[in-house]
């Protein structure tokens, strides 16, 4: 896929008064045969403000976001910056030899924090569309994307899992996550960010109100890397705890004067996803994969367990059930924004691998063995893995964190029966599927922050 630089994403036309830009640059989500939404934010600058002040520093779990600007600032004065502005934004894109078209002009104001979305139809199966985003002072953004091959095509496929990003914990202080360029170059299919996108409840600052969760969102994807990375990814996105209130959160739950409403709004505000966060993306012949929500519908963590505790819910649950026994792709992929299998550390009772969930992670694994061809893979857990569920044999895939810095919770040292591989590190994970000699693989790869090769798990699939 055609990388694109960030240099060229930023363009005045010549003459024009540049006065608003597109610092967040582009988001190119839900990607399939013949559909896509385009997502885009227009900024008062052409760049986040890198060279910001330092917000107030506090150990307090929850500080009111009065209390964490130095006198005299304010957020627009601050590290990362990144204003929104109101405007006008259009779509026009078109497919190599195609006819140009365009969207009608969008109206952006802080109601929705200056976003815009753009919801394409009609498109061609695995085929390349050029993306340019124009704004009505004359600044525009390139992209380009390339929608999903037909269902009964054979087709290699590869695609990124992450997990955890913070501003605060980036390895690269002036351009983002190391991990993002590495990904970039391993001409992937599309992209899935499996939740804690950013820490709502980490210092500097809390976002303990939405504006300044929206501060912190902004941040993030005005960091170069990420940036010029989406601007040609297809790419899913799921929310999880911390990038809708809180640690552990389920519904209700507020973060200071955050809403758990404010929350979910914000998600669908700041990421190219739908209303109803929960879908099955079918890629080729060979692959099929199920994004699933893992907030908006569970129960809350205290409640003693039985039949009637879910993380899923009944309707996304029986939706899940239906439609993997529907499919007819060769491998199936459960993409869960916290673990289903594990081992995670005791002391955790969030997830279907923690005994407070086991009832459902019980069912969930039960029904996943009973499958041919069927894998896990997860976020959440800060760090590296791939095991096997010691009673059915269920395989799953933890990416890990997207930094070093954020790698933890778990010792080298403790391998237990499970494991298949082990490594508290940051870095990424991809799967692969493809043919060797007419027969179906499924490969498993994890990286680490500098783009190395950590390790290889290869599933020969049942026909």
């Amino acid at each position: 896929m055609k990388l694109i630089s960030i240099a060229l994403c930023l363009l005045a036309v010549a003459g024009a008064s540049a006065e608003t830009y597109f610092a967040n640059g582009i988001k190119i989500g839900e990607v399939d045969q013949d559909s896509a939404i385009i997502w885009t934010r227009l900024t008062q600058e052409p760049a986040l403000n890198i060279v910001g002040a330092k917000f107030i520093e506090s150990k307090a779990h929850v500080v009111p976001a009065s209390k964490q600007l130095p006198e005299g600032k304010a957020l627009a004065d601050m590290e990362g910056a990144v204003s929104g502005a109101p405007g006008k934004v259009r779509l026009v894109w078109q497919k190599k030899d195609g006819k140009q078209v365009a969207s009608d002009w969008k109206s952006v104001d802080a109601t929705t924090d200056f976003t815009a979305k753009f919801e394409l139809a009609g498109l061609k199966a695995a085929t390349e569309y050029s993306l340019r985003m124009e704004s009505d002072s004359g600044t525009h953004f390139n992209g380009m994307f390339k929608t999903a091959p037909p269902v009964g095509e054979g087709a290699d496929v590869s695609f990124a899992v992450v997990t955890g990003q913070d501003f605060n914990r980036r390895d690269d202080a002036k351009k983002g996550h190391k991990i993002y360029p590495h990904m970039q170059k391993l001409g992937l299919d599309f992209f899935v960010h499996t939740g804690d996108i950013e820490y709502y409840d980490k210092s500097q600052p809390y976002a303990t109100s939405l504006e300044y969760a929206r501060f912190k969102m902004a941040r993030m994807y005005g960091l170069p890397n990420q940036v010029a990375f989406h601007s040609s990814m297809p790419s899913y996105f799921i929310k999880d705890d911390h990038d809708t209130t809180k640690n552990d959160a389920w519904p209700e739950q507020a973060y200071g004067e955050l809403t758990w409403n404010q929350g979910l709004e914000l998600f669908r505000e700041h990421f190219p996803v739908l209303d109803k966060n929960y879908r099955t993306i079918r890629w080729g012949k060979d692959l099929q994969v199920w994004l699933m929500e893992g907030r908006d519908f569970r129960s809350p963590n205290t409640m003693k367990d039985g039949p009637a505790k879910s993380i899923w819910g009944k309707e996304q649950k029986e939706w899940f059930f239906r439609t993997v026994k529907e499919s007819d792709a060769t491998f199936k992929v459960l993409i869960s924004p916290t673990p289903v299998v594990g081992p995670d550390r005791g002391n955790k009772n969030d997830n279907h691998a923690n005994v407070g969930f086991k009832h459902e992670g019980d069912e969930i694994r039960a029904f996943i063995a009973s499958q041919k061809n069927m894998f896990v893979a997860c976020g959440d857990r800060h760090w590296q893995y791939v095991s096997v569920d010691a009673e059915i044999g269920v395989k799953e895939f933890s990416c890990g964190p997207t930094s070093n810095k954020h790698a933890g919770g778990w010792k080298n040292s403790n391998v237990l029966p499970e494991h298949r591989y082990l490594n508290v590190q940051g870095g990424f994970m991809t799967i692969g599927v493809d043919r060797r000699d007419g027969k179906p693989v499924l490969t498993a790869r994890h990286y680490d922050v500098d783009g190395k090769l950590c390790n290889e798990d290869v599933n020969q699939g049942e026909i």
